[in-house]
């Protein structure tokens, strides 16, 4: 940015390496082209690399974003600082000089920023408006060009213009480089959800190998063996897939309801091409996956059919299949020379969850897509599970599968198919008598128009992703299905609720009055509707079906001899009327014989169609009222068909105005008013045209026929709606004996409804309960792995994480409680879950600490050390200031395994701490001597009192420490930290006791007990009072740390030269360890120890950072060492003091014997 408040975009690489200029600005990177390029389709070599380089840099960053998260969740966010440092690395030997500019990819995650550009990045982006966004994707879908365009506003109304090196400005400088990092940023936040729940999921399995933790339910349902539902779907619904007992049958519903269908609007336009593979979809089944079962579906129809009983005739299908689009696989519904995509399938559960979605590259619905669906859902769960799929052409899919081996027996056998309940009433009526979730038994209130729901929601995603690439399109779709997914499964819970009230409750009682109004006993409704049931399915039932096609033959005969004869007759009128000849009237009297030859042809013809013989109940019926019969029931068919959808029409539109859909423009409003109003002359037009039929069979009808009579239709749309006789067919066969009454009394007709509408509510109570005790043991279970989590050392990084994710269960269990599943039992699991976690982890009391930063309050002791000679620094007798009880700030808090997550309120008492600082510095000392060359060829060795070696120090430490800029390494650290103690006459040095460097390693790669007590039991700690932990950092670069333990007082101070804060709580966590364990050695081998393991407290003992290079870090522990030695908690050095501080060490170092 120049002076004048300008972005300028200078290229890197046109700068000298020799130039003494300014660093470039990182800020945009842009080309202005006169000429706009061809649009490429196609990943070409520069995107691989692109793509392949952010594919290798995700993972690294991760415990990056880890620590960030950490350290600043729940909290204000600080902004990062104009400059980011990096830490010293280890090994290094020297410091090489060069102006480069350059940003570590860790650096900036850990400070707050993510890079726009997995190489050289010019731009980074704050972590927090991606999270911000990714928010906001979540309820507007993807929004980069509004974010970017909005950001380029703001900015530039803020003075900041952006514009390259030539001085013009930049119209859209962020969008690019703002969808790569939201992209990638979301790639590693899913690597960071990945790593947490595969701890949960490891944590849920050791509980459920634990005989005592399972069932950790009290249920009201026996567990059986048979095995749980994967841990995806329980994810997903825990109501529908967290039961422990399978295989109820179908009359009883089953074991778990879903619904299918497909959406032809989310299409992808083959001209927007596509990236490279970025992303793996957690919802969308593999393309492969789906053309297997394509292919063995092609297959498997090559063959013959199998034989199978027919519970709906053929022809009602036949008819289902021809009057719906998504039973006609071959059916184009999307230009495919345009689209390369054209839709998608989605299998959701009752509570309208996605659960999994299939790509539909085909140009039509083809079954392929619902039984992948299907075949994937039954690959997760037990093999006793039943599933009752609802699925528009249900009936058409379960046909199929029984005339073809296209699953296997294992699945069909525990599969039924089901018409999803608005789309059922556009079926046959013999159809709806199996199909129909509402007159099926066991069903309860599932209605299998959660798919419709979820397409409502993702309606967003239509126009951004036909114009997206296809692997793009693929991420939004998976990313947004899981933030629905969260959603809804959050929401189960009012989701209970409001299916008791809106559903059981109002549903029922209105069923109950219709019931009550009618008249007519229980078992009277159920035996005529069995009867109804049964005439309704027989075959005399569909006989139209076959009578139309053998029919139309005759009437079409019948209707050309009506013409012809007609002819004849006006013919012969005219000719009467005048002379005519002798071969006139030959010709006229051949026609009339013609005509009555082809009219006794044509009865032949009807009896050698044999219809009396296959229906004889219809032998003495008049052709033209089994003729006028057919129509009036074919019409009927199709004014049901047009009415239920001027239904859903007007209730789109009825809702869209009140606001409970996607609201319409006034334009768009009359627009669709009108298109309605066009449609409904034609549907009055067949109601009369039907209603006429009615009238005209009424005058053929004989009594001796006992064919009941169609009744006419109401002709207003509202009567229409609530007539009860819309959805039944025309009855076309005669009646044994007198009428049925549920055929012809609407009393009966009336309580058949509200009968089967008191059964299904009543089922839908009991699923609820089912459903609502899964979801209480999900919880439970849930919660436990979650809480054993926390509790396992080796899961620090993710503390904070699992603690959101145990105070988001927590905040469950509220909307969770429901009339079936009371307070108490939740109550109960919260309790037994922090029990099971303690039992089963061996740490139990050693709960990862929860870390709260506060600044520490120095106390600048007198400087006593001024002008005392150089064998008098380490031997002050100033006794250690003591921490006053009610001057004690807690800058850490370890809670214990005992207390629950609000253990720690703010109402805790907080006292300051006093730390000592040692004022002593060498002004007055003067500089060691410098060690020649010589003296660094030969190793050096320190023996203690007892004449034991104590270190021995090779010529690469001598050159180390002899280095200006060289890093410790441990041989170093840990031989001078020795050299030091004993150089030290302070009273205090004979109270502490120093371990290695590689004790904490040890602990970490979970070293055997004789292995540490090993190296451990020289240092006699467990006489000590103050052990001094000297810590190396590996990452992300090497960097020394102390940690000083007061075991009695239960106390841990910690140092850091940079005054990092983001480390410690690993750290922590392997000191803790480290204490447990080798407090339990001393005490397992008589050398009593007590050291309790709550109530520990850390302070920092640094509120501001003392080094500002990459390579004294180890010498400020060392001077941490030496002012622990003399009874402070902080040394007083300064950077400047260090190069005489190295030089004292070295020269201390040298002084010792060279090794033999």
């Amino acid at each position: 940015m120049d002076v004048d408040g300008e972005w300028v975009d200078d290229d890197a690489s046109n700068t000298e390496p020799d130039q003494a200029s300014a660093p470039p600005d990182i800020s945009i990177v842009d080309d202005v082209n006169t000429t706009a390029p061809k649009r490429r389709i196609l990943p070409d070599a520069e995107a691989t690399r692109l793509y392949a380089h952010w594919k290798s840099l995700t993972p690294s960053l991760v415990e990056s974003l880890l620590e960030y998260t950490n350290q600043t969740m729940s909290k204000v966010v600080i902004p990062a600082g104009e400059h980011i440092y990096a830490v010293c690395s280890r090994g290094c030997m020297g410091v090489k000089s060069t102006d480069i500019l350059c940003l570590y990819f860790d650096l900036l995650v850990r400070h707050g920023l993510f890079p726009t550009s997995p190489s050289q990045p010019r731009m980074a982006v704050s972590i927090e408006l991606l999270d911000f966004y990714h928010a906001l994707f979540e309820r507007s879908c993807d929004a980069v060009n509004a974010m970017a365009s909005a950001l380029h506003s703001f900015y530039t109304r803020r003075g900041f213009h952006a514009i390259n090196k030539k001085g013009e400005r930049i119209s859209d400088p962020f969008r690019r480089s703002l969808g790569s990092a939201i992209q990638w940023h979301d790639i590693l936040h899913l690597r960071v959800q990945e790593r947490l729940d595969a701890v949960i999921r490891d944590c849920d399995a050791e509980i459920s190998r634990d005989p005592e933790s399972s069932p950790i339910s009290q249920s009201r349902t026996a567990p059986s063996s048979a095995p749980a539902s994967a841990r995806i779907l329980q994810q997903r619904c825990p109501a529908c897939f967290g039961g422990v007992s399978f295989g109820r049958s179908f009359d009883d519903g089953g074991d778990i309801h879903v619904a299918t269908d497909g959406n032809f609007h989310h299409r992808h336009r083959r001209a927007a091409g596509d990236s490279r593979h970025f992303y793996d979809p957690q919802y969308v089944l593999p393309k492969e996956q789906v053309d297997l079962v394509g292919q063995r579906i092609d297959n498997a129809r090559k063959k013959a059919p199998k034989a199978y009983s027919r519970e709906v005739p053929d022809e009602a299908v036949d008819d289902c299949q021809e009057s719906h689009d998504a039973a006609n696989g071959s059916k184009q519904k999307a230009n495919m020379d345009a689209f390369d995509d054209s839709g998608w399938m989605a299998l959701v559960c009752r509570h309208n969850i996605p659960l999994f979605f299939a790509n539909i590259d085909t140009p039509g619905e083809q079954q392929k897509y619902a039984v992948a669906l299907l075949e994937h859902l039954y690959s997760l769960l037990p093999p006793e599970a039943t599933v009752v799929c609802l699925y528009d052409v249900g009936c058409v899919l379960d046909r199929s599968l029984s005339l073809y081996d296209i699953l296997p027996d294992s699945i069909t056998s525990r599969l039924v198919f089901v018409t999803s309940a608005m789309h059922a009433y556009g079926h046959q009526w013999s159809c709806q008598l199996i199909y129909n979730p509402r007159l099926r038994k066991g069903l309860g209130l599932t209605d299998g128009e959660g798919v419709e729901r979820l397409w409502s929601r993702l309606r967003k995603l239509i126009g951004i992703t036909r114009s997206s690439g296809r692997s793009r399109r693929i991420w939004l779709l998976d990313r947004q299905a899981s933030s629905i997914g969260l959603e809804l499964r959050d929401d189960l819970g009012d989701w209970i609720h409001r299916r008791l009230g809106r559903g059981i409750t109002a549903q029922g009682a209105k069923a109950q009055k219709v019931l009550d109004a009618c008249g007519v006993s229980i078992p009277d409704l159920r035996e005529q509707w069995a009867n109804q049931k049964a005439s309704q399915l027989s075959l005399r039932a569909h006989a139209p079906q076959r009578l139309k096609k053998e029919l139309d033959t005759v009437l079409v005969l019948q209707g050309d001899l009506d013409t012809s004869e007609k002819a004849i007759q006006n013919t012969k009128g005219v000719i009467a009327k005048g002379p005519a000849s002798q071969d006139t009237q030959d010709v006229i009297s051949g026609l009339e014989r013609t005509h009555d030859r082809l009219k006794s042809k044509v009865e032949s013809l009807y009896a050698s169609l044999n219809i009396h013989t296959s229906f004889p109940e219809l032998e003495h019926v008049d052709l033209e009222f089994v003729r006028i019969l057919l129509m009036a029931r074919d019409l009927k068919i199709n004014i049901r068909k047009r009415a239920i959808g001027s239904f859903f029409e007007w209730d789109k539109l009825d809702q869209a105005v009140g606001g409970a859909q996607q609201p319409l423009g006034t334009k768009l409003h009359q627009h669709t008013r009108k298109a309605i109003a066009k449609r409904q002359p034609a549907l009055m037009t067949a109601i009369r045209k039907f209603n006429m039929y009615c009238e005209r069979l009424e005058e053929l009808h004989q009594a001796e026929w006992s064919i009941p009579l169609p009744q006419p239709l109401p002709t207003k749309l509202a009567d229409l709606r609530d007539g009860s006789n819309l959805m039944e067919d025309v009855w076309i066969s005669p009646s044994e004996g007198l009428t049925p009454r549920w055929l012809e009394d609407a009393d009966v007709r009336d309580g058949i409804r509200a009968m089967l509408k008191l059964d299904r509510c009543l089922e839908e109570r009991r699923r609820l309960g089912f459903e609502a005790d899964n979801l209480c043991r999900w919880f439970g279970r849930e919660l436990a792995a979650v809480e054993l989590a926390l509790r396992r050392a080796s899961n620090s990084s993710l503390s904070v994480l699992l603690g959101q994710r145990r105070e988001q269960m927590l905040l469950l269990k509220n909307r969770w409680i429901n009339p079936f599943v009371s307070a108490v039992r939740f109550q109960y699991h919260v309790t037994n879950s922090v029990a099971i976690a303690d039992r089963l982890c061996s740490t139990s009391h050693h709960t990862p600490p929860q870390l709260h930063w506060i600044t520490p309050v120095q106390l600048t002791m007198p400087d006593t050390s001024q002008g005392l000679p150089l064998a008098d620094v380490f031997s002050d007798n100033t006794e250690l200031v003591p921490l006053e009880s009610d001057q004690t700030i807690l800058d850490y808090f370890l809670a214990d395994a005992s207390d629950d997550e609000d253990s720690i309120s703010d109402d805790d008492d907080e006292t300051a701490l006093h730390l000592a600082i040692d004022t002593f510095r060498n002004v007055s000392l003067p500089l060691p001597i410098r060690p020649t060359p010589r003296d660094l060829q030969f190793s050096r060795v320190f023996t203690r009192d007892n004449n034991s070696r104590g270190a021995c120090f090779e010529t690469n430490d001598l050159q180390i420490l002899a280095s200006a800029t060289a890093r410790l390494n441990d041989n170093c650290m840990n031989g001078s930290a020795r050299l030091l103690q004993s150089l030290s006459s302070a009273p205090n040095v004979s109270r502490c006791a120093i371990f290695s460097t590689f004790e904490l390693v040890r602990i970490r790669d979970k070293a055997s007990d004789d292995i540490l007590w090993r190296n451990t039991r020289r240092l006699s700690y467990w006489l000590k009072d103050i052990w001094i932990v000297p810590i190396h950092r590996t990452t992300p670069v090497g960097h020394w740390v102390l940690c000083t333990v007061y075991p009695r007082q239960r106390e841990l101070f910690l140092f850091d030269s940079l005054c990092g804060q983001r480390a410690w709580s690993s750290d922590i966590e392997s000191i803790m360890e480290l204490i447990r364990r080798i407090v339990s050695l001393a005490n397992d081998r008589g050398y009593p120890l007590s050291a309790d393991a709550a109530d520990w407290t850390a302070h920092p003992v640094l509120d501001t950072a003392c080094q500002t290079n990459g390579y004294d870090c180890g010498l400020w522990v060392l001077a941490s060492m030496v002012s622990i030695f003399r009874g402070y908690h902080v040394t007083g050095l300064r950077e400047a003091d260090m190069a005489w501080f190295r030089a004292y060490l070295l020269s201390s170092i040298i002084a010792l014997p060279t090794a033999s």
